[in-house]
């Protein structure tokens, strides 16, 4: 029993998902440290404008960014589901942990490897590379991001505080 159920589990990967905009997008959940409700964080002075500041989590100094500004949608007042998903990104030199404010927590999804493609290629708008693939999860497709690229692309340098 034990040799046909482990290959199944290779092939599945669990994603939690989040609003954003009206659309659902998701990330590894290996990748997330916790989720927590919307508070007041420091703001930095000269940082992009989708850094919205710096938050202390039980000691550690993290950076907090809004998706919403960092993918040009239009911004939203923060309301009763507004939260702020802290995850691990991989930097070129160590591993740290940022928050990222999304409009609300969608689900959790196991997803088959069968289930994920490839992002297609796109010219113009958001930069392809912040997606890792798309997924079909209950018959609608959720782009998957890829946070080491979008935490550590050009654009954040001005957020990153290593």
């Amino acid at each position: 029993m034990t040799e046909i159920v482990e290959p199944l589990l290779l092939k599945m990967r669990q994603f939690l998902t989040f609003i954003l905009a009206d659309e659902e997008y998701g990330v590894d959940i290996l990748r997330v440290q916790e989720i927590r409700g919307w508070v007041p964080v420091t703001r930095i002075p000269n940082s992009p404008d989708y850094m919205k500041g710096v938050l202390n989590l039980r000691g550690e100094i993290i950076p907090i960014i809004d998706l919403r500004i960092r993918f040009g949608f239009p911004s939203l007042e923060y309301g009763a589901t507004t939260v702020v998903i802290v995850v691990w990104v991989h930097g070129p030199e160590s591993e740290h942990c940022m928050g990222v404010v999304v409009d609300a927590v969608a689900d959790t999804y196991d997803v088959s490897s069968d289930d994920i493609q490839s992002a297609p290629l796109i010219r113009n708008g958001i930069d392809p590379q912040y997606f890792e693939a798309l997924a079909t999860m209950n018959e609608k497709m959720v782009v998957l991001l890829d946070l080491d690229y979008l935490m550590n692309s050009g654009e954040q340098s001005g957020a990153d505080l290593d």
